[in-house]
């Protein structure tokens, strides 16, 4: 069994979402054992209405770090929060790994101050896979911050490229740097000195890439960026593929003739666009920390809390995290093997 704590008050539809997901994940992976870290008296009346009394472990934690709060400081100041709680489990080998569709913020601080970094880390970043047309990409920072310097998003290429080897087996993983334009030159003074600094890098640095690569993947394995310009490209990368399946909707139900074609092209698109979905890949694992922590969506249905559960334990089944800490320190010290030089 493949222990998971998962943080029963967040996201904005917790606790009632993450109940029906923990449900729906262990309906999948009967192998995953999930444990409901928050109000015990909650807890069991939501489980009670669900006639699922006594189907998880359950661990008190009195308070909830919200949305609109300093994540740093509340984290300090509340010592009993789910997602300090949570984070206890796993650094005391109680879980194998955490989940969080709460405040990224507060995840992020808990996580280093519980769990503490991995070498060569200044700040962890939240990487996550997501797909393309020629396959999978990493793609960090996702929102654990929100500003950046060349430094640190030299930190995020190297931590992309080790996640891109031990997640999806690609042994020398292209990385870009996403940007406005694809010469170099291109973009604000962060990107410009950020791309000097990972065509440093020891990695397989293929300059500047465009929001409109990310979709098709032929470039790079590996997209990196500051966490608010990747929160916002993967949420519009989210809208685009729904807004794509409402305006194909409307038009195909607009008129009789096109009707019947409805019952074939929706479902076919539906089908197609499942994977760019949060309920379908997930959350982001936080990338840097000595511990396995996915956060996902604030808005996290059933679905996508249960894919976020499931996410975090195969992540810890594969070892994710001593194969991420091994390919990173390699990476590390291949880099300041060239700087010396």
């Amino acid at each position: 069994m493949t222990r998971v704590a998962l943080d029963l008050l967040g996201g904005d539809c917790a606790p009632e979402s993450v109940v029906d997901g923990a449900l729906i994940a262990t309906e999948r992976a009967p192998d995953v054992d999930v444990v409901l870290v928050g109000p015990v008296d909650l807890a069991e009346r939501l489980l009670d209405a669900r006639g699922a009394l006594g189907r998880f472990p359950l661990v008190a934690a009195s308070q909830v770090v919200g949305m609109d709060e300093d994540p740093a400081r509340a984290v300090r100041a509340k010592r009993d929060a789910t997602v300090r709680v949570a984070a206890r489990l796993v650094r005391d080998g109680e879980a194998a790994a955490m989940v969080s569709c709460g405040s990224t913020g507060a995840t992020l601080a808990s996580a280093v101050f519980t769990l503490g970094r991995l070498r060569g880390v200044t700040r962890p970043a939240l990487a996550a896979i997501i797909p393309a047309l020629d396959g999978p990409l990493v793609f960090l920072d996702a929102g654990a911050g929100t500003e950046a310097t060349p430094e640190l998003l030299a930190q995020f290429a190297l931590a992309g490229a080790a996640l891109a080897t031990v997640r999806l087996g690609i042994v020398a993983p292209r990385v870009g740097l996403l940007s406005i334009g694809e010469e170099e030159g291109k973009g604000d003074e962060l990107r410009r000195a950020a791309y000097t600094a990972l065509a440093a890098l020891p990695i397989d640095f293929v300059g500047n890439v465009e929001g409109n690569d990310v979709p098709y993947g032929a470039k790079m394995d590996v997209v990196v960026a500051d966490g608010f310009t990747g929160n916002v490209l993967a949420k519009g990368l989210e809208g685009a593929a729904s807004m794509l399946t409402e305006l194909l909707r409307g038009a195909l139900t607009a008129t009789p003739e096109l009707r019947a074609a409805a019952d074939v092209v929706l479902p076919a698109l539906e089908a197609a666009t499942a994977s760019t979905s949060p309920d379908h890949f997930g959350g982001g694992v936080l990338l840097g920390v000595r511990g396995v922590v996915v956060v996902g969506h604030g808005s996290s249905s059933p679905r996508s809390v249960a894919s976020c559960v499931l996410v975090a334990a195969q992540a810890a089944r594969d070892g994710l995290l001593p194969r991420i800490a091994e390919s990173l320190s390699d990476l590390l010290d291949r880099t300041r093997a060239v700087a010396a030089t």
